[in-house]
């Protein structure tokens, strides 16, 4: 695969050493919301995640790359999925773990990597992505990477008894 480098950050495959890194995300409940979570993860099923992480896009329809500081610290995580090659489009999804991480621009330069991976090397035609209206930290991350927002689905999500409204933007390539 082509490293994805940027000036602070690169963004690199999963490997087997991410299990423990992948588990705390995924057992996280305070991020269910943003990963339409249902349920904890057990090491076993992430492991067996790991091992056929390595599958090519075109197959499973998925891309997890791991957002990584120049001193090997995982920072986070980054996704395309829904990958759609007839149509050339996928979604993104992203997310920077630690609090004390975020805000200091990686998730910005995760994004401008990923979009021109996507665009340059998959020849995807659009991203999208789907942001809670509360989630005004992402709203704002993806508007200054140029997604634009397309609409307002009402109602969508039912997080912790109540329905929460989801916004949905685009980002085409022309």
């Amino acid at each position: 695969m082509i490293t994805l480098k940027g000036k602070n950050i690169y963004l690199r495959a999963l490997e087997p050493e991410d299990l423990e890194f992948i588990y705390a995300i995924e057992n996280d409940e305070s991020v269910w919301e943003i990963s339409n979570t249902q349920t904890p993860y057990s090491r076993y099923l992430i492991k067996q995640y790991l091992e056929h992480g390595q599958k090519d896009i075109f197959e499973v329809k998925q891309l997890r790359l791991v957002v990584t500081s120049y001193n090997e610290d995982a920072l986070g995580l980054i996704d395309l999925f829904d990958f759609d090659f007839k149509n050339k489009r996928a979604g993104v999804g992203i997310l920077i773990k630690d609090d004390t991480d975020r805000k200091k621009g990686y998730g910005s330069e995760a994004l401008q990597l990923l979009i021109k991976y996507s665009f340059t090397h998959l020849g995807l035609h659009q991203l999208y992505c789907n942001i809670s209206e509360e989630n005004k930290t992402s709203i704002k991350l993806f508007k200054t990477q140029g997604f634009k927002e397309v609409g307002l689905k009402k109602e969508w999500n039912y997080v912790n008894g109540s329905y929460k409204n989801e916004y949905l933007f685009q980002l085409i390539n022309n």
